[in-house]
């Protein structure tokens, strides 16, 4: 009788050899000449500020922008699930949809009075 992980096994084995190899061939045969434009900072498109070219701060906005999208649209994907079974949930299903999106609406409300939903 054969642990019937094994195969689980053997193919996170087969996985991590070819992530290691591809890294490890990359390396080996990739080509190695930088040049100042390789190495330079990228900033959605801006130049790099002036002060500090080569380690010059990245503009934030940007990201809280990305993770606050990411936040609220991931948070209004379950509530597809609630609305297709919302017949079998009954008033359960309600009151727990009802603390989710009360959770979901005091982040919101914080970010819009903080200014983070404006882009300037």
């Amino acid at each position: 009788m054969t642990n019937p992980y094994v195969p689980l096994l053997v193919m996170m084995g087969v996985a991590a050899a070819m992530a290691i190899g591809g890294l490890g061939a990359s390396a080996l045969i990739g080509p190695r000449r930088y040049n100042r434009v390789k190495v330079a900072n990228y900033e959605c498109g801006i130049e790099p500020t002036p002060r500090a070219p080569q380690a010059g701060r990245f503009p934030v906005k940007y990201y809280l922008v990305a993770m606050t999208f990411i936040i609220f649209d991931i948070e209004v994907v379950f509530l597809y699930p609630w609305a297709v079974a919302f017949s079998e949930l009954a008033a359960f299903g309600l009151v727990a949809m009802l603390g989710f999106i009360f959770l979901i609406t005091v982040p919101f409300v914080y970010e819009w009075r903080r200014g983070g939903l404006e882009w300037d």
